[in-house]
């Protein structure tokens, strides 16, 4: 009998389950894929609104400018990577202008810190590279960028060493309610809890129907994106947006905290929950919307393409409330700025327990997020140590990340091991340069097999049955 079970691993579902494990609780996590971070988390713009974008009075803006506020220090306690780089939205004409001084007004509203609508001038001088075109843009101090998928694996570690249970490959079936204990069906067994937070993503509203009346529905929209190689990475310096349409916030153009150059996301609304294609049409639409911010942009050093799925709900404001069946609370429709205000939404769900009768009490032995080895950000000397301690820190591994057989053997054993190479890949990069592992692809696999002591066909790349090697062609 669990506490709390908390449905879905991805930035919301891991940011409570490491909150929760602050608690004398018993709390299990259950994810249906073979990692965390696996959906929507994994496939973002990985940005820190500031908070002006949305509408004065909701939840969204409210937990937005609060949830930047918390970053910096949470992801020092965890070790992830995240810069205040600030942002730009972008006007082209007078309408577009007048169109800054409305989200200007909005974020005093919301009480976003350090905005200010910049003219020509200064806006060449913070960002030499944007069109020519451009006259205007909102200036937003407070903006930032985050390796997503870092920052939900370092908290559910946490929440692992503090005795929070994770269940990976287990998806949830069916759910009913005895009395005041929830019987959560699963494909791997039935779990029993007193309490339950409905994190799923795309998928929330199928889960809150399985207890529940139908409240809301999820809409499905697909963006996609142009990962650039690093030498396009200082091409801006900020976050750069153009004014923003019903659909979103349009195509940005930013650094990313490993220094290579993200351009999207479109947005196209979907029926499929799982489609996470990418489509020639749709690729050259986002480089020409790309190219009218940012000038010069070289689209022939594209390593990657990629799509994510929002999860829009037609409420139009995130869900984060007990649901009409005590004890079952919905955190859904956490569509953008979703990870922005992932850490005050963790919090809010803290308090809706709490409302809700649980009893709360916190452990006087709470471990503290352990670190990680950043081989590269060493000095000399500490690298020369590091080496003398274990020399596998002294084999590189992946060329292009420059990351060692050392990171990758920690990212395999730490408190939620890594068993995938995608899953390693997330952890410590391996994969992720300009080759997309291409030379070190092989001998992350050789370690990943070693390392958990499986027959190398049976790594597989990250989805169930996504095998790369399946029989010896000759001895």
């Amino acid at each position: 009998m669990y506490d709390i079970l908390i449905v879905g691993a991805g930035i919301i579902g891991t940011g409570i389950a490491r909150e929760l494990s602050k608690y004398k609780l018993k709390v299990a996590i259950l994810e249906k894929d073979t990692d965390v971070s696996n959906e929507t988390t994994k496939a973002n713009s990985a940005i820190v609104h500031g908070g002006y974008d949305a509408k004065e009075g909701s939840l969204m803006a409210k937990l937005n400018v609060l949830g930047n506020s918390l970053y910096e220090d949470l992801c020092n306690e965890l070790s992830v990577p995240f810069k205040r780089n600030g942002s730009l939205v972008l006007a082209f004409n007078e309408e577009e202008a007048e169109h800054l001084k409305v989200l200007y007004n909005r974020g005093i509203i919301n009480k976003v810190p350090g905005l200010s609508i910049i003219p020509q001038e200064k806006l060449r001088e913070l960002e030499p590279n944007v069109d020519d075109k451009a006259i205007a843009a909102l200036h937003c101090a407070s903006a930032g960028i985050v390796s997503p998928w870092e920052f939900a694996e370092a908290l559910i570690d946490n929440a692992v060493e503090n005795g929070v249970d994770l269940f990976l490959n287990t998806t949830v079936k069916n759910i009913v309610k005895n009395n005041d204990v929830f019987d959560v069906y699963t494909d791997t067994g039935i779990f029993h809890t007193k309490y339950i937070f409905n994190c799923a993503g795309v998928h929330a509203d199928l889960i809150h129907n399985m207890i529940a009346p139908e409240s809301f529905k999820i809409l499905p929209r697909k963006g996609e994106y142009f990962v650039l190689d690093k030498n396009q990475g200082k091409r801006v310096n900020q976050t750069v947006f153009q004014c923003p349409s019903k659909l979103g916030k349009g195509i940005l153009v930013t650094p990313t905290v490993h220094g290579n150059l993200l351009v999207g996301p479109d947005a196209q609304d979907i029926d499929n929950r799982y489609d996470v294609s990418t489509a020639t049409d749709r690729l050259e639409y986002i480089k020409f919307k790309g190219s009218h911010s940012i000038k010069d942009i070289n689209f022939r050093e594209n390593i990657r393409t990629f799509a994510g799925i929002r999860a829009e709900s037609d409420r139009g404001d995130f869900i984060v409330e007990e649901s009409s069946v005590k004890g079952f609370f919905d955190i859904a429709g956490i569509k953008s700025p979703g990870l922005s205000a992932a850490p005050a939404i963790t919090l809010a769900a803290i308090d809706l327990l709490k409302n809700s009768g649980a009893n709360l009490t916190l452990k006087d032995d709470f471990i503290t997020p352990r670190k990680h080895t950043l081989f590269m950000h060493l000095s000399a000397e500490e690298k020369a140590k590091k080496i003398a301690e274990d020399d596998r820190f002294g084999r590189m591994i992946c060329r292009c990340e420059m990351i060692t057989e050392g990171e990758i053997v920690e990212a395999i054993h730490r408190p939620v091991k890594a068993t995938t190479m995608d899953a390693v890949k997330r952890r410590c990069r391996p994969g992720s340069g300009r080759c997309q592992g291409g030379f070190c692809g092989p001998r992350v696999q050789e370690i990943i097999a070693r390392e958990l002591n499986k027959d190398i066909k049976d790594v597989i790349l990250d989805k169930a049955n996504s095998y790369i090697l399946t029989e010896e062609l000759k001895k």
